[in-house]
């Protein structure tokens, strides 16, 4: 793998590249838009927004990703997923294994969401999700969207046997679940049956930003200059259930905590959490 500098962008979590726009959102659903032609160090904010319902769901952005559907057909962006991860919220209720689904439109240079949906893991407290011993360290999980297959893969960090198992479905409909007046939106539930398939694979150190290309998994995790928990990227093929290739960026001499990552064609865009942009030749 060879990186290079390209820009900087502002602090933050993971975030999504869509038509040469590229979205990167923070702990708290603030988006910032930039232009990815114009990524530079001196990147200027195309535009800022927070997301629908920000302050009752607050959304951490640990995975973001647009899937293939649109809300409406004349709609300019296909639907953004993002990952709740919700174990900062300020509630008893954590939320565990949702990811939220928005509806994106754009007046010129305004950008706006509408949360749509809320898609569920209905089984977090099941042993076939979590440890066996109840007492993984984020049994919150993360998600990326196969835009080709129509597919949501879902995947969670498994502390007793230290290996991380992935989980694959169906993308629900955006018009489908039940009603929760909560958050006045559908919510589905995947439960155990729904599963298309399920494989595990080598420990993950606290997943950060991921994202699905031409088959491929791309995995961050890891903390800043954490010899315990390095930063790094893991290459999973999802469809031979097995592990590529695992990246360590301090091979690299970059040592900050690793937050986005998206692919625009066959250009993968990097960012850390201080907000280097990176492009990643493979």
């Amino acid at each position: 793998m060879e990186i290079k500098k390209i820009g900087q962008i502002t602090r933050g979590q993971d975030g999504a590249i869509y038509n040469g726009y590229l979205f990167r959102f923070d702990a708290r659903g603030n988006g910032t838009v930039y232009r990815t032609k114009e990524a530079s160090d001196d990147s200027v904010p195309v535009a800022q927004f927070t997301l629908d319902k920000a302050a009752l769901l607050v959304p951490h952005s640990n995975s973001v990703a647009f899937g293939s559907a649109r809300y409406d057909k004349d709609d300019e962006f296909p639907l953004l997923y993002s990952n709740l991860y919700n174990n900062y919220a300020k509630s008893d209720n954590k939320m565990k294994g949702v990811t939220c689904v928005y509806r994106l439109q754009r007046n010129e240079n305004t950008f706006t969401t509408t949360l749509v949906q809320l898609i569920e893991i209905g089984f977090v407290e099941d042993a076939l999700w979590r440890s066996e011993n109840g007492n993984d360290v984020r049994p919150y999980g993360n998600f990326v969207v196969d835009r080709e297959n129509a597919l949501l893969y879902a995947f969670t960090m498994r502390d007793e046997k230290k290996t991380t198992r992935y989980f694959s479905f169906r993308l629900p409909d955006v018009h489908s679940g039940e009603y929760d007046s909560a958050f006045a939106v559908k919510r589905v539930t995947l439960n155990k049956e729904d599963i298309i398939d399920y494989f595990d694979c080598d420990y993950h150190r606290y997943i950060q930003g991921a994202c699905l290309h031409n088959g491929i998994l791309y995995s961050l995790e890891g903390f800043t200059d954490d010899k315990n928990n390095p930063p790094a990227l893991r290459l999973i093929d999802v469809k031979g259930k097995k592990q590529k290739k695992v990246y360590y960026f301090s091979d690299f001499d970059l040592t900050i905590e690793p937050e986005f990552i998206d692919f625009e064609n066959d250009n993968c865009y990097y960012a850390d959490n201080h907000g280097n942009l990176y492009r990643l030749d493979f």
